[in-house]
């Protein structure tokens, strides 16, 4: 888009927004040098920092900001500030997670199970992120039908929710995007075993991945993390504990 824009429309005002190099967005692979002879300007108010999806927490995106990036002192701040209109819990009890979604939903009010496309070994939790669910059934199907999100049974992943949202979310959280020795761990679970993920580009897309599961809820959300298990070497129990405390120093509290 760059190319075409320096190459056929050199008569054009090109105006972007400042935090298109940021790897967080666009990336480092826009090239905004290609434009310098073009009538190109950084502009600080195009860029959307407020999330809309939220009616009761505007910072939310602020939250999740910090959250992702490993910012916990802002991002216990910045819940302080929303948590008594906008409460987020976690819990490491799948069952009492549903129990709490459930008892927050008022009249046609929405719900559901997400967690990551990479979240494979929440499989043995009973949450299944490979079975492929069709997105029409389970968002607008009614709330007494098995294939709806309400059941909290089948599992959206960031492919089927990206672009939409819900009241409450139950959001399932595994060892693809893990927390160990105070940052963040990136990892692809393969065969039978967890690959560390190197690539820095993929590493992007397990954060937005992330990023778009947290940004879901409009009213609220609990996170379940795992206990994992000491008899399976995919599920150590230390996968997921660390994950858990850092959740908790970013103000979440225990369900």
């Amino acid at each position: 888009m760059v190319f075409c824009a320096r190459k056929h429309y050199l008569d054009w005002h090109i105006y972007y927004s400042e935090k298109l190099k940021q790897k967080e967005y666009a990336g480092e692979n826009v090239e905004l040098n290609l434009l310098q002879n073009t009538k190109s300007y950084s502009e600080h108010s195009l860029h959307l920092a407020t999330s809309m999806r939220s009616f009761r927490a505007d910072k939310l995106s602020h939250f999740v900001h910090c959250l992702i990036h490993n910012q916990p002192s802002q991002a216990l701040s910045i819940y302080e500030q929303i948590s008594a209109h906008y409460p987020i819990f976690v819990t490491r009890d799948l069952s009492k997670a549903k129990t709490w979604i459930k008892a927050q939903k008022r009249g046609l009010e929405s719900c559901g199970l997400i967690a990551s496309a990479g979240a494979k070994r929440l499989k043995a939790e009973g949450i299944f992120v490979n079975n492929e669910i069709d997105a029409t059934h389970w968002f607008l199907n009614s709330q007494d039908d098995v294939r709806s999100c309400h059941f909290l049974e089948d599992a959206g992943t960031e492919f089927v929710v990206q672009g939409l949202e819900l009241d409450w979310c139950l959001i399932a959280w595994d060892a693809d995007y893990r927390y160990k020795n105070n940052a963040f761990e990136y990892w692809n679970f393969k065969g039978s075993k967890w690959m560390h993920v190197h690539n820095d580009a993929q590493q992007r897309y397990l954060e937005k991945s992330y990023r778009v599961l947290l940004t879901r809820a409009r009213q609220g959300m609990v996170i379940y993390v795992p206990q994992g298990s000491s008899q399976d070497l995919t599920r150590a129990p230390a996968f997921y504990d660390h994950s858990y405390q850092y959740l908790q120093q970013c103000g979440l509290t225990e369900l």
